[in-house]
């Protein structure tokens, strides 16, 4: 079966939504639409790439990510049609996708799909939706568009190493307001070299242990892991960590090994 996933700062209180599902329906009624989430914050394209890019490799090849963050038409900004790792992304030449891709894709297509007046000012439900069906019903990414060299570049913000320190920052609050940084588990390991380290944040809290699961000290009890996304966690288990330990998008953590 055809899938299409939704990523996209929409949310689910409006008519947007509704109209972007309904207009894919109306392409491809068979096609099973996947909500990643459409709970990003508006025009957030940093948390939407953090998501996206943790996420997708999950489904099954030939996927087709539609990504809908800063789409409103300008000038500047092509839309892009993107086959990478075996799926297919559709959205805005942004900078997103230099956020989630690892390297530089080979087959880019700015999208050259007539556009439909009365979608002018809502091109998600008409361009977007047109190029993601096609994409899903196993139409050739060539035929919707012409080769690009590149993407539009934005820069992840990147743990430094100093010494016998590490020094990252705050990059994503989940829902459980866990606290995740970019410090990846591979970058992590090749600067510890089995040393013993502590990692500080703010208020002088120290954590000196990394756990492997949430409810490995008691409730309340703050630890770090490498979850999921395999970036380094700030955690509390069954807690707020965001909210009890201060800690927000971009604050520094640090760190230090023995």
């Amino acid at each position: 079966m055809a899938i299409i996933t939704l990523t996209t700062d929409l949310g689910d209180k409006d008519i947007y939504l509704a109209a972007l599902k309904g207009s894919i329906l109306k392409l491809l009624p068979e096609v099973n639409i996947v909500d990643i989430t459409n709970s990003v914050s508006a025009f957030n394209v940093q948390q939407a790439a953090f998501i996206l890019k943790n996420s997708y490799y999950y489904f099954p090849d030939n996927t087709v990510h539609l990504i809908g963050i800063d789409t409103v038409y300008n000038t500047f900004t092509k839309y892009l049609a993107i086959r990478y790792n075996n799926h297919y992304f559709v959205g805005a030449d942004n900078g997103i996708f230099s956020l989630m891709f690892d390297d530089e894709p080979k087959d880019i297509f700015e999208i050259n799909i007539m556009q439909d007046l009365k979608f002018l000012h809502f091109p998600l439900a008409d361009i977007f939706v047109k190029a993601a069906c096609h994409l899903a019903k196993g139409g050739d990414i060539e035929e919707i568009g012409l080769p690009v060299a590149g993407i539009e570049k934005k820069m992840n913000l990147a743990p430094v190493v100093e010494k016998n320190l590490i020094k990252g920052a705050v990059i994503y609050i989940d829902s459980f307001q866990n606290v995740i940084t970019n410090i990846k588990k591979d970058f992590f390991n090749t600067v510890q070299q089995g040393r013993r380290f502590t990692l500080y944040f703010k208020r002088n809290e120290t954590i000196s242990h990394l756990s492997w699961h949430y409810n490995e000290v008691p409730e309340g009890e703050k630890l770090c892991l490498f979850g999921i996304s395999d970036h380094l966690e700030i955690a509390i288990n069954k807690g707020n960590a965001s909210g009890l330990l201060g800690l927000n998008l971009g604050d520094s953590v640090i760190i230090e090994f023995e």
